[in-house]
């Protein structure tokens, strides 16, 4: 039988102490990845205890849901961009993402500093990725919200949602509100109950969802009811060809969130300049 070395051991001791260390030091985490703590039990991920840690960029890498072509919101954003460019003396780069997935990945790994979530990935971003969120979308009445809808073509028998059983019924992503997360928890109470009464088809964007009812690829689709709505408003589609059989109440649009190791005093300044802002009629629309 081989015996450890006195090296060995020691080594095996200290790493041993050293993981135990670790997991001592955060004292709540929640729902939050290994990666981040929460010890003020915010339900959000702490700046690092270590101010070494903290990122202050010279450029400042912004991204936007990409419920639609991401093409179009780097457009839109165009003069947020610039405007948090100047108020903060930074470069600032819309970084163009091709799904939530892809997003939360770009905060998780340090590419991506301050973001709009979807509302359904934003609760991912921020056990995921340790995005922390400061505000949605609004005016000084209420926040911007919408609607899950379910549309249907207008020369289709569908009426209610128990006539789709057994149909082609589109969701968006596994992480959407509207497109996915929304349908799982209140179409039972309509008579539908996805993955039962019908296999769920994942499109992968609202739009794709939208364009795939009016081609006649699917019977009916989950989405959300301010891209739906926006797409018509552009020539996409025509809101006459189709019929919404289902309208859920209000939901929050997206957040807005920054990446949890940002030096302080320049979140402090980002927060000012995106409090201080007041969209355009062009981006109101997004």
């Amino acid at each position: 039988m081989k015996r450890c070395s006195p090296l060995a051991a020691g080594l095996v001791v200290l790493f041993l102490s050293l993981g135990a260390y670790a997991a001592d030091a955060c004292k709540h985490r929640g729902e939050l990845d290994t990666m981040y703590c929460d010890d003020n039990n915010d339900m959000v991920a702490d700046p690092p205890a270590d101010a070494k840690k903290w990122k202050n960029p010279s450029t400042i890498v912004f991204t936007y849901t990409p419920v639609e072509d991401p093409a179009v919101y780097e457009n839109i954003f165009k003069p947020f961009t610039t405007h948090l460019a100047k108020c903060l003396d930074k470069k600032v780069v819309f970084y163009q993402v091709q799904s939530n997935a892809a997003e939360i990945e770009a905060m998780r790994s340090g590419r991506l500093h301050v973001a709009g979530f979807s509302t359904g990935p934003t609760a991912f971003a921020v056990n995921l990725a340790g995005a922390v969120p400061f505000a949605v979308k609004g005016t000084a009445k209420e926040f911007q919200g919408y609607n899950l809808i379910v549309i249907v073509k207008t020369t289709s028998p569908y009426q209610k949602m128990s006539d789709l059983k057994g149909k082609k019924v589109a969701h968006t992503s596994p992480s959407s509100n509207s497109g996915h997360l929304a349908p799982m928890a209140l179409f039972p109470g309509e008579g539908l109950t996805p993955d039962k009464d019908y296999k769920i088809i994942f499109s992968g964007k609202h739009d794709q969802s939208v364009m795939g009812v009016n081609s006649g690829d699917y019977d009916a689709a989950a989405v959300a009811s301010d891209v739906f709505h926006r797409m018509a408003e552009r020539g996409q589609v025509k809101e006459s060809d189709f019929r919404i059989i289902y309208r859920s109440q209000k939901f929050p649009t997206s957040s807005f969130g920054y990446a949890h190791d940002l030096e302080p005093k320049l979140v402090d300044k980002m927060l000012g300049c995106f409090y201080d802002y007041r969209f355009p009629p062009e981006m109101q629309k997004a």
